[in-house]
């Protein structure tokens, strides 16, 4: 049985864990430094086995040391961004926690593969492979396949056809600068710009775009952690099984999209040993300005980040 660890026993921690352990992905690990908090979901989360039908061991802990082992370590730890914090406050905060997390990671669990969830997703994620020394194929990020998640939702929603025929591709960094692509975003095989109008297309990019900050607005207090602990769950499932998918993950880029030593949303296969191929989609000029605009963004807050060490 693999071990999975979950570092961050929150509500996108908690749901991940309760997802793969309804999937039989393996064991898990859930871990806080909040004493009680993820005792007392994993014993939840064990009970709910006999009435799920499940067998996955459910363990929490506030102690690093039972994270020895892993297979692959999941990042949610973290705050969420307050009223009135600057998107800098949240890096300097975040980037502090993430880099205790990735010792510790790098200390008990050295042969894991590590997705990353915390935000800001891309800038956290370059600072995980960092602290860890880990190879950047085996850390790699949850962006693209929440974005393509809510971009599939959203079509659907308008064509009034299944989730399931919809193939939702989106690039770039996690956030205001992500760049869905229409082009290549399919319904069975049929380019959504066959099917819809420019304005309506655009009207999706937007509310996409926006997808986090539509549910914060909602919730008041809190975000989403329903669609992320799905991705997370799908990630695992591809690296557990080896499955070779083709899925969008916030990936290392050494010369790919004409980018390096950055971590970006971009397709890539993901199997056993991580990220196994970076999948180059041939852009437009338009395409390409706009992921040129994202990694632009994140580069900066990479450099923030640097300037903080």
């Amino acid at each position: 049985m693999n071990k999975i660890t979950i570092i961050g026993a929150g509500a996108v921690g908690a749901t991940a864990a309760q997802r793969i352990a309804e999937k039989e992905l393996g064991d898990i690990v859930l871990t806080d430094i909040v004493e009680g908090l993820p005792q007392g979901k994993a014993l939840d989360l064990l009970e709910s086995g006999p009435l799920c039908g499940y067998d996955s061991k459910v363990t929490g802990t506030n102690d690093y040391k039972d994270i020895e082992g892993s297979d692959i370590v999941v990042v949610t730890a973290g705050i969420a961004r307050k009223p009135g914090m600057t998107r800098e406050d949240l890096l300097k905060i975040n980037t502090k926690i993430i880099k205790e997390v990735s010792q510790n990671i790098a200390k008990y669990a050295p042969d894991s593969i590590v997705i990353t969830v915390t935000n800001p997703l891309d800038i956290m994620t370059y600072v995980t492979m960092r602290t860890t020394g880990f190879e950047p194929q085996r850390v790699f990020g949850m962006s693209g396949m929440l974005d393509s998640g809510r971009f599939a939702t959203f079509i659907a929603m308008e064509l009034g056809c299944s989730v399931r025929d919809i193939s939702a591709v989106v690039l770039g960094g996690h956030g205001d600068t992500m760049v869905p692509l229409p082009r290549f975003t399919t319904v069975s095989g049929v380019p959504i710009t066959e099917l819809l109008s420019k304005d309506v297309i655009q009207r999706l990019v937007d509310r996409t775009v926006n997808g986090g900050a539509e549910i914060v607005n909602l919730l008041k207090t809190g975000s989403a952690f329903y669609a992320p602990s799905a991705a997370v769950t799908n990630m695992v499932e591809a690296v557990v099984k080896d499955t070779k998918r083709i899925l969008p993950v916030c990936a290392y880029l050494n010369g790919e999209y004409g980018k390096k030593n950055i971590y970006l949303g971009v397709p890539v296969k993901l199997g056993r040993r991580g990220v196994e191929e970076v999948i180059e989609l041939k852009l437009a000029a338009d395409e390409k300005k706009a992921l040129d605009s994202s990694a632009e963004a994140v580069k900066t807050g990479i450099a923030s980040v640097s300037a903080l060490s």
